[in-house]
């Protein structure tokens, strides 16, 4: 952590530059960038061109001017600078001739670019390097980019180029190509926590853990971010920060507020979730800043329920992690997934929305209603062991939950019921109530497989003799689950190719030209990528068009 500058005058500085890195031991969490440039500078490997791209915040324009230091240091080139030299002490004030730092915002046509290439002609006035730092460069327009090209590829000796920006996509290859390139990461929760702690005992400022947490969340990775947030924190509430006030201050939200959320989907309480959107609403919070919230904390729920608390994968404090923890045991693993989805899906609505109030009751209530889905697996073994259950109970599946298990629909139940009622005793018995079933069912396509095929019930087994054509429709998953549902146990269903014509088939010659046309179908390249793309998909019906 570098010592604060001292100042001569009586203007205040914010956190932000008073701490700033000057060297690279304070550099934070780029060790990767810090281990790569000190190796350079130490065998005297240094490009005449760099590109820094990454986050906000995370130190990409402090490099360039440590490196800048490195360079024209009197004691240099060092990895140490000395820090008393005259240029240490101007580049570190942005006040060094041979150091130019230009802003490509503001910069960016080709006139500068070509005021530029000219002052690269000369050789430094007092230091051993010229160089120039260009911030945000993406915004660098593509002409001013082609008057620099050359003078990027071969400058003088004497210049080094350092471009940062925060999108590096928008860099043309032409450039990068000539540049050595550096991604900064954004910077993990307990290291910026740690420096925030650091600079609250240099600062004489009492604060709550739970406060500084929640100014190093505000962050999201940004040093610059989460230090301007706590210099908003000390100008609101003094030296003493709470975590309360510091919430209210930058909108957020406790876990304790986002939890009331929880366990509303526990009850599966509609009512509460209005009531919850009714407070926020009385009290003035933002309610897209709620919904932000929302999806980190089950996202947070979610990885706790995989990782366990003991996970680095959650930025936050020790106690929230056990609370996450304990609150995501009482949920399934697809509970929580399908409740990120849907809150993700809320969130997007709502930066658009003219009436948040609405989008937000609405998606919480949708999330009360995923949370009535059932799988199908309970659904049949209720139905196996002939337990009553009325089909209207089963809350049908919403648009929007892509991501749960497969569930029954309304008629699903009640048909499946309704035909499982009386027991099967023969296979005449089998036919006649699959036909009745499938058919009520709308399964017309398997039906008529069962209607063209003779049927022999052994024990735990049922076999069904059959032309080729009807062989998807009678080993499809619809026919299997129809079986079960009927037995009211598992049953094996066992498939006998004739080519004799079956008791309800009539004898002249069917199939031949239906045989061939299928086979040549489904041996087609496309339909084979398109069933290996959608394992559960069936062919119901092949249709010859030259016919």
């Amino acid at each position: 952590m570098p010592e604060p500058v001292p100042q001569a005058d009586v203007h205040y500085q914010v956190i932000a530059r008073k701490y700033r890195p000057r060297a690279f031991a304070d550099l934070i969490g780029q060790e990767h960038v810090k281990t790569t440039l000190e190796n350079a500078l130490s065998q005297r490997r240094i490009a005449h061109g760099y590109i820094f791209s990454g986050q906000r915040g995370t130190g990409k324009t402090t490099v360039a001017r440590i490196v800048a230091r490195c360079l024209n240091c009197a004691e240099g080139p060092t990895i140490t600078p000395c820090g008393h030299c005259a240029s240490c002490l101007e580049i570190y004030s942005g006040g060094s001739i041979d150091v130019i730092e230009i802003d490509a915002a503001s910069n960016r046509g080709i006139n500068e670019m070509r005021e530029l290439r000219e002052s690269v002609r000369f050789r430094p006035a007092r230091d051993r390097y010229k160089v120039f730092i260009i911030d945000e460069a993406h915004q660098i327009t593509s002409e001013a980019f082609n008057a620099l090209l050359k003078t990027l590829e071969e400058p003088p000796e004497w210049v080094v180029f350092m471009l940062c920006t925060t999108e590096a996509h928008k860099i043309p290859n032409t450039i990068a190509s000539r540049c050595q390139q550096f991604s900064f990461r954004s910077v993990d929760y307990d290291q910026v926590l740690a420096l925030l702690k650091e600079i609250c005992g240099k600062e004489n400022i009492e604060a709550e853990a739970e406060a500084l947490s929640v100014i190093t969340l505000a962050g999201e990775g940004s040093v610059r971010d989460s230090l301007s947030a706590l210099d908003q924190a000390i100008a609101c509430c003094g030296h003493t920060l709470q975590a309360q006030d510091v919430r209210q201050l930058l909108g957020r939200f406790s876990i304790q507020t986002l939890e009331q959320v929880a366990e509303a989907l526990l009850a599966l309480d509609g009512r509460r979730m209005l009531d919850i959107v009714q407070e926020l609403e009385r009290t003035g919070l933002n309610l897209q800043h709620f919904c932000r919230e929302l999806c980190r904390f089950f996202r947070n729920l979610l990885v706790a329920r995989i990782a366990g608390a003991e996970t680095r994968l959650i930025a936050a404090s020790g106690s929230e992690r056990e609370r996450l923890s304990t609150l995501s045991l009482q949920f399934g693993e697809e509970d929580l997934t399908r409740y990120l989805q849907l809150t993700l899906e809320l969130f997007q609505a709502m930066q658009y929305s003219l009436q948040p109030r609405m989008h937000l009751e609405l998606g919480l209530l949708r999330m009360v209603q995923a949370g009535k889905l059932r799988p199908i697996e309970e659904i049949l073994a209720e139905l196996q062991s002939g337990a009553p259950r009325a089909a209207a109970a089963v809350t049908p599946k919403p648009p929007s939950a892509r991501l749960t298990a497969p569930v029954v629909k309304q008629a699903g139940p009640a048909a499946v019921q309704s035909a499982a009622a009386a027991p099967v005793q023969a296979s005449g018995d089998w036919r006649q109530r699959l036909l009745d079933t499938l058919n009520e069912k709308g399964m017309t396509f398997i039906a008529d497989a069962v209607e063209h095929s003779e049927i022999v019930e052994r024990p735990g087994e049922l076999e069904f003799v059959t032309g080729k054509e009807f062989s998807m429709a009678v080993r499809s998953s619809d026919m299997q689950k129809t079986v079960d549902a009927l037995a009211r146990r598992p049953m094996k269903i066992k498939v006998t190719f004739t080519d004799k014509p079956t008791a309800a088939e009539p004898a002249a010659g069917r199939g031949t030209n239906e045989d061939e046309a299928t086979r040549n179908a489904l041996e087609n390249p496309e339909v084979r990528r398109y069933r290996d793309l959608f394992p559960g998909s069936e062919v119901r019906a092949v249709r010859n068009l030259k016919e």
